[in-house]
């Protein structure tokens, strides 16, 4: 579960939306503080940019006055109960004195910022300060300091705390500036001492750039920050099992017993819950839980409680055994072809009696007069027996007699409003016995009606399951507060087509937003990064792209969004195939508005872009693809000089020695599978066989990641920690590449491969729909695949699965994004991508497909199944 999408969750019920959109519960602007909403002084300049209030000094025309482009910038840090008197300070401060600042201007931003899982890098951050030079950088630290102190607020962990007050400081970028970094992606940079310029680290500890000399004045508090360790501790920490922003858990020994121990951290004013307690409160509470439930035998005994430095720490004793979630990978009967039903029959009796379990340790805890309030399938430890459990992570408990809502829980177990106390780990067993069969219940976050058709998926797939075990849980899940229930709403199943296009399409439209400068059709979160509004994976450009490629026709409001705002575009945007303006080029080039697409190319190879990435999701591989495209299109001779270098970049790489790295990356998107694409296409191109043998280097290098699997016998990526059989970074990825080596060469492991990769194609469940982490891209995979096994039966399968997965918007089909908490209209995660699919599939006349991956000459016709 990755947890930065439970943030962009908050703003809007069906989409995922950037947390500064966040409304109050009347639907009105969430308030500011009184200090945002002051008239802006004269000679000065005030811009809203994402959940900052920037504040900027300028001449008496009213341009910005001259400043430096980086430097030592303050911080100041805050909680809810001083935010308003720490901005009005610095307010008072900065403007006399003309120094530029911002700060977060509503409490709302200021909680999303400090909350468990934001972002650590930019934990405790209300105000910047930006002094013109390192005297005026003394002399505000200490003015400030003066000001502020005795004020409180999280720990900057990116900084040098000034003093025992709220301010800290670091070396970093003023403007915003750009480089591509050794991993080929284009990020924020400052220049170093020789005037190149270079990354601007921004990791969860203090650091000095080695061309930057730390003042002496600062000397003394980095002495300071360096006297707290935990060495003389009587714990031995060995490993870190997590981080959020509240804190660290760590697994270590007693040194005085040599007993196994969990140490759990907590910092104070960070990490906070939708009821504001930080990280201290919310140990403090897990502490008090586990103590009224000690010697139950379900939960961890507590050991220990201390402070170090101003970090809480509870001390438990290790469990045994592994999170529930971790059984799934290799127990799930489900994750291969054709389920045998003897093992469906035995996965079946293991989780009903897994099941009873929980209910029998959630019934200890609550004859302990207490509510667990966050149960959910990572909470849940089971023994090396694999059936006794303990429950874990007790930091929102709370006694039952508070009858309490939730603060925190997993988006897949997250109880509605009107459940309260016990009523709240009762929905969450209701969810389990539906997770254990179908683990996809963060759909309810969206339409909890959807349990009624989960159940029926399960009663299909698992017949074993006692229909009143399903039933008693959806009557759970779906009542209300009076007792009824929600109905759910599926308008039309993915496999009717024509009537399912026309209905992804009428949702697809319904959801833009050509009013908004940040996107026009809702998606993934990663479209609130730099110009993530606009590309081929998340943003307008791959919707619209899905739009035409479907049958579905032109959007010309859109494709004018697109126009405006690529005039120019947004600074920052990455230079990339999916993921920025390379991608952007191509489709506007595609709906006849070349001259844009040739602008936004000329600004690319102004870039570094020799330097860039292999990959084809932004690196070489597919900015070489789009300057072959528009090269043939347009006649520009200079274009296809370009792509021929990218080209031969990428056969110089590729002869040197593969990395010697830990987790190398594998598959279409971001592997050695999109170099291969492009070689491919450019060995079309020239009949140079030098580009097809590089290409067979590049797919060896994707399949020497790859292993089988026991379960099926597919041929999956192999990342270390999980295997993936994805579209975008697993094996179908590859998969298409193969098969499209395979169309000019023979190779047997090539065979072999793309035939285990089959495997890994037509499993029965997969936990997303989207195209390239989920059951869309299989489809696309399989109406694709010249494989001797990719038979029309296989490909109705999977058509099939993905309507487990169809939700209902403004009364038509739409598709849940990644991680399944919102709907996604984009082509990477969401209803753009299914539709894509499925036209490849339904309407193979149409050759609907990925750029650059049109259907391979030896690919089987196929024709239209209803």
């Amino acid at each position: 579960m990755d947890k930065r999408y439970e943030v962009y969750a908050l703003a809007d019920g069906h989409f995922y939306d950037a947390p500064d959109r966040l409304s109050a519960a009347d639907g009105e602007p969430a308030p500011l503080f009184a200090t945002a909403c002051r008239t802006v002084p004269q000679g000065w300049h005030a811009a809203r940019s994402g959940d900052w209030l920037t504040l900027t000094p300028v001449d008496a025309d009213g341009a910005p006055l001259p400043s430096s482009a980086q430097g030592w910038k303050i911080h100041s840090s805050a909680t809810a109960a001083n935010a308003e008197r720490i901005a009005a300070i610095v307010w008072d401060y900065c403007v006399p004195r003309r120094i530029p600042f911002k700060f977060v201007p509503g409490p709302h931003l200021l909680h999303l910022r400090n909350a468990k899982y934001a972002g650590r890098d930019t934990s405790g951050k209300f105000v910047t300060v930006y002094p013109a030079d390192e005297e005026q950088l003394q002399t505000t630290l200490r003015e400030l300091g003066t000001l502020l102190e005795g004020f409180e607020g999280p720990y900057v962990l990116t900084d040098l705390r000034w003093h025992d007050g709220p301010l800290y400081v670091r070396y970093g970028a003023f403007a915003r500036r750009y480089v591509v970094d050794e991993r080929g992606t284009l990020v924020p940079a400052v220049a170093d001492g020789a005037g190149r310029l270079v990354p601007d680290r921004r990791a969860p500890s203090f650091q000095v750039p080695e061309w930057v000399s730390l003042p002496e004045f600062l000397r003394p508090h980095l002495d300071a920050r360096n006297t707290t360790t935990v060495g003389d501790l009587p714990y031995r920490i060995e490993k870190a099992l997590h981080f959020s922003n509240g804190g660290g858990v760590y697994t270590g020994t007693d040194t005085r017993d040599g007993r196994r121990v969990v140490l759990k951290e907590a910092r104070p004013h960070a990490g906070l819950a939708a009821d504001g307690a930080d990280a201290v409160a919310r140990l403090e509470r897990e502490r008090a839980a586990l103590e009224r439930a000690a010697g139950t035998g379900v939960v961890p005994e507590v050991r220990d409680w201390f402070t170090l430095g101003d970090h809480r720490f509870l001390v438990m004793d290790f469990l045994e055994g592994r999170p529930l979630n971790s059984f799934f990978a290799e127990r799930h009967p489900l994750l291969t072809p054709d389920p045998d039903p003897a093992k469906v029959a035995a996965y079946t009796a293991w989780a009903l009696r897994v099941h009873a379990s929980v209910e029998r340790a959630v019934a200890a805890i609550h004859a302990r007069g207490l509510v667990f309030n966050d149960l959910h399938v990572f909470n849940i430890m089971v023994a090396p027996d694999e059936e006794t459990v303990h429950l874990i992570d007790f930091e929102a408990a709370a006694p039952a007699e508070e009858n309490a809502r939730q603060t925190v829980a997993h988006p897949g177990f997250f109880a509605p409003p009107d459940r309260r106390g016990t009523d709240v780990d009762r929905y969450a067993l209701a969810c389990l016995r539906l997770a254990l069969f179908l683990p996809v219940t963060t759909l309810f976050v969206v339409d909890r009606g959807k349990a009624a058709h989960l159940a029926e998926v399960i009663s299909e797939q698992f017949p074993d399951v006692p229909r009143a075990f399903l039933d008693e849980a959806v009557a759970e899940i779906t009542r209300d507060a009076g007792g009824g229930r929600s109905r759910p709403a599926v308008p039309v199943v993915p496999g009717d087509w024509p009537y399912s296009r026309d209905s992804m399409v009428k949702a697809i439209l319904a959801s833009a937003t050509p009013e908004r400068d940040d996107r026009l059709f809702p998606g993934d979160i990663a479209q609130f990064s730099d110009g993530g509004g606009l590309g081929l994976a998340h943003g307008a450009a791959g919707v619209l792209y899905a739009l035409e490629e479907s049958g579905a026709g032109r959007y010309d409001e859109g494709e004018r969004w697109l126009l405006d705002h690529t005039a120019p575009p947004p600074p920052g945007t990455p230079l990339g195939l999916y993921d920025g303006l390379a991608g952007v080029a191509l489709v506007l080039d595609r709906l006849g508005h070349r001259g844009r697409a040739l602008d936004l190319l000329d600004g690319i190879l102004r870039e570094n872009w020799r330097n860039l990435a292999s990959d084809l999701q932004g690196g070489l591989a597919g900015l070489g693809l789009v300057l072959g495209r528009l090269a043939a299109t347009t006649g520009e001779p200079g274009l296809r000089q370009h792509a021929a270098d990218a080209a031969d970049i990428l056969v110089r790489r590729l002869a040197e020695p593969v990395p010697d790295t830990p987790r190398r990356r594998a598959g279409l998107l971001r592997g050695a599978s999109g170099p291969a694409l492009f070689l491919i296409r450019w060995y079309e191109e020239t009949g140079e066989t030098r580009f097809l043998d590089a290409a067979a280097e590049a797919l060896r290098r994707d399949l020497a990641v790859c292993v089988v699997q026991e379960a099926g016998g597919g041929l999956e990526v192999d990342e270390g920690w999980r295997t993936l059989p994805y579209l975008g970074d697993g094996s179908a990825g590859i998969g298409l590449v193969l098969d499209d080596w395979l169309a000019y060469a023979d190779d047997e492991r090539f065979r072999t491969a793309r035939d285990g990769i089959l495997a890994a194609a037509t499993s029965r469940f997969y936990a997303q729909p989207g195209l390239f982490q989920g059951r869309a891209g299989m489809i696309l995979h399989l109406a694709r695949s010249s494989a001797p096994g990719a038979t029309r039966e296989r490909l109705e399968q999977q058509i099939a699965g993905l309507g487990w997965f169809s939700m209902d918007y403004q009364g038509q089909l739409a598709f849940p994004g990644h991680q399944m908490m919102r709907l996604s209209m984009d082509l990477a995660t969401g209803t753009a991508g299914c539709l894509l699919a499925l036209a490849a599939a339904r309407e193979p006349e149409r050759t609907a497909h990925l750029p650059f991956l049109p259907p391979p000459a030896a690919a089987p016709a196929r024709g239209s199944a209803h």
